[in-house]
């Protein structure tokens, strides 16, 4: 039986990217599960984990890290694809360059550390 927030998260994931494939769908509700992402609303811990799982499996993200480039400039260059991948799963948001992540956990690289 999935707990309250479980299924909050399968709610607020299914209203932002309705054409997400399955397989990818967990994938972003195990990002969004993370001890550190608890504290947020769900949709706010499923919009995170959305755009760090696409960043980092979408995109060129991390070569440009490996190459040097810093977070800001990098996902400054990955925008587009994410966006584009934010399409073409019918999402009802979409990165805008304005808003930023100063401060907010990437479920992706804090998982890894």
């Amino acid at each position: 039986m999935a707990t309250k927030r479980q299924t909050e998260t399968t709610k607020a994931l299914r209203r932002l990217v309705p054409m997400i494939p399955f397989n990818e769908a967990e994938e972003v509700k195990q990002l969004a599960a993370q001890r550190h992402l608890r504290a947020l609303p769900a949709s706010v811990a499923v919009w995170l984990s959305l755009v760090a799982h696409i960043r980092h499996v979408h995109t060129d993200y991390d070569q440009l890290m490996d190459d040097g480039y810093d977070r800001d400039a990098a996902r400054h260059f990955v925008m587009d694809d994410i966006n584009a991948v934010l399409s073409r799963w019918q999402s009802t948001r979409l990165l805008d360059g304005t808003e930023t992540e100063a401060g907010l956990p990437d479920p992706v690289e804090d998982q890894a550390e």
